[in-house]
């Protein structure tokens, strides 16, 4: 008797985790890993920093903590305190009741919620992202319930820079409730952002078209090494009075990647709407994963709220956003000096983890099988899987792909 699942076909293989399982499997000495999506030492090793070490320690012999369940909306320490942070302390919806903040199941889990209460409570039905975006966003969106899934143009491919005449042209001709995704900073994964100059242009557009933005924020702090220059997009659209969500993760500023530590923001015009809202993602919540875990929340509502704690943070993220900057700096003078074809400004002009090398997808394949160099088939590369000791390598290969591959637009 033949299986009731035999119709079942075989879904295509996630890219990014089966690049890395290539990697791991190569016996290469000098292979490199520009996939992955983690913060990377020189020494090319994960990094888990010393204030998260510090308060583990804390924890671990406190004894008035338990392993009981959280309330569905997670721990109030810890959202408020996240909520703060993006917003800043000065913030008029913070101080009258209309910004509130729920901890989710990581940041994907913020965007999974922050879609299901817009598509089934709010009933919006279309969703706009960046072309291109991260890979999951339109994953969580459909299966959260939204019934179109579109684009809209950023990544200007022949000038390695933002294409913000397609972008306010696509806005201008979506319908009026779509709701748009924004990347608060440090675009994944061109790694290209807006100018406040430009964001303005872009607020402008969705408050005349009657658009709902939908942020996500998976680096404040970590692009640049200033939370506050990181959250400016965030900020700017709460001082111009928008209603919008805030999907904030924590894997990449705490290094708290399988944690799954995320917050979702809601900003509101009024707060009388703000219970309501609370309670109807209570239930979204409940039905899916009950409620979120308490040990990566517990760390960063510690953090957030002890002053010394957070001085030493701010301190680590800074040392993180530093090296990516090197990073890039190192390339892009390596490429220069070695005179390769095309212009490589767009390196450092980029910011935080991701760099969009502008590499086509012949490019990309001789850097993997040729040179055991591993990236993304769109170009993509992650500056922290650089290091002192294999960025020559990494650059000389570049080099020679770029000089003997025709297709290549730089």
């Amino acid at each position: 008797m033949a299986s009731r699942f035999a119709s079942v076909v075989e879904a295509p293989p996630i890219e990014v985790f089966a690049l890395n399982k290539a990697y791991v499997e190569d016996t290469f000495p000098q292979k490199v890993n520009l996939g992955v999506g983690a913060y990377r030492t020189d020494e090319g090793k994960p990094w888990v920093l010393p204030v998260v070490r510090q308060v583990e320690q804390q924890l671990a012999v406190d004894e008035s903590l338990n392993k009981e369940y959280l309330p569905v909306l997670g721990l109030e320490l810890m959202a408020s305190a996240a909520t703060r942070m993006l917003l800043g302390p000065d913030s008029a919806s913070l101080k009258e009741g209309r910004a509130s903040g729920v901890q989710t199941l990581s940041g994907t889990g913020a965007l999974r919620v922050g879609a299901e209460f817009l598509a089934r409570i709010a009933k919006h039905t279309v969703v706009y992202s960046s072309n291109p975006t991260w890979g999951n966003h339109s994953l969580v969106f459909l299966n959260g319930g939204f019934q179109e899934y579109r684009s809209y143009r950023y990544w200007d491919a022949a000038n390695k820079a933002l294409d913000l005449s397609g972008m306010l042209e696509d806005l201008g001709n979506a319908p009026e409730n779509a709701v748009i995704i924004l990347h608060a900073c440090a675009h994944n994964p061109t790694g290209v952002d807006p100018t406040q100059e430009q964001w303005r242009q872009i607020a402008d557009v969705i408050e005349q078209r009657g658009l709902f933005p939908f942020f996500d924020s998976a680096y404040q702090g970590f692009a640049s090494g200033d939370l506050e220059g990181d959250a400016w997009a965030v900020r700017y659209f709460d001082s111009r009075g928008f209603e919008f969500l805030c999907a904030q993760s924590f894997s990449k500023n705490f290094g708290l990647y399988n944690e799954r530590v995320g917050n979702l923001t809601i900003i509101t015009k009024t707060a009388a709407v703000m219970s309501p809202i609370r309670s109807q993602i209570t239930l979204l919540v409940r039905a899916n994963y009950s409620n979120p875990p308490n040990h990566g929340g517990r760390i960063v509502g510690t953090v957030l709220n002890d002053p010394e704690l957070y001085a030493q943070w701010k301190g680590h993220i800074k040392t993180m956003a530093d090296r990516v900057i090197l990073m890039r700096n190192g390339l892009r003078q390596r490429l220069e000096k070695l005179q390769t074809p095309g212009t490589w400004n767009h390196i450092t002009d980029q910011i935080g983890m991701f760099s969009f090398t502008g590499l086509g997808p012949i490019a990309v394949e001789k850097m993997i099988h040729d040179h055991h160099i591993y990236l993304l088939k769109g170009g993509r590369i992650n500056m922290c899987g650089l290091t002192t000791g294999n960025i020559d390598y990494v650059a000389n290969c570049i080099h020679q792909v770029v000089t003997t591959t025709q297709e290549s637009s730089l």
